[in-house]
């Protein structure tokens, strides 16, 4: 649920499951067609591919790992294919979901310009987050949790923070001084 069904992958725009709705802009307007070529690149080094996308996987370099993961796709991606259906299911754990505590805590109150929050819009299941530096990121319901924190490390009260969390990047929290700001600061707006 982080990324777009895979079904059907192969002939496939880049960038057009309508019911995805967090594509980057870098995809959606990429003129990409999935097949055996452009999956290998994409595979490879994703950036490379579609320089400006949001996918945070480094890529595979080895030739024959990215073989084998495209053999296995392919066949997975089909119409009918049972094991496409099956993907995703970690015992709803997604993966290492939750398991990536125990860092330091970040003092909130001195925060850079990618991590002070200055609006928050929710559309059916994606929030959107836009920083004081300009840049919006684009987050699954499940994927974004909010916070409080009354520590004296707490960030100042309607300057919410963006803290990455997650190995990969696609997971966040923000942190907000007391929970009266939780309502005041998401915005309803598709």
């Amino acid at each position: 649920m982080n990324g777009p069904s895979l079904a059907g992958l192969w002939t496939r725009k880049a960038g057009s499951v309508a019911s995805f709705t967090r594509y980057s802009p870098a995809l959606k307007s990429a003129n990409i067609v999935w097949n055996d070529k452009t999956l290998d690149e994409w595979i490879e080094d994703p950036q490379h591919l579609i320089a400006g996308n949001q996918m945070t996987f480094a890529g595979i370099k080895d030739a024959r790992q990215r073989a084998d993961l495209l053999a296995f796709l392919k066949q997975a991606t089909q119409p009918g294919a049972s094991v496409a259906q099956q993907g995703g299911q970690m015992g709803g754990m997604g993966g290492m979901g939750g398991m990536m505590g125990g860092g330091r805590v970040p003092n909130l109150k001195n925060l850079d310009p990618e991590e002070r929050v200055q609006a928050i819009s929710y559309c059916k299941d994606t929030y959107t987050i836009t920083t004081a530096n300009g840049q919006t990121r684009k987050f699954w319901e499940r994927s974004l949790r909010l916070k409080t924190d009354g520590s004296g490390d707490c960030p100042e009260m309607n300057a919410p923070a963006l803290i990455p969390a997650g190995m990969m990047g696609d997971r966040a929290d923000v942190i907000f001084a007391d929970p009266s700001e939780i309502s005041a600061h998401i915005a309803a707006k598709c």
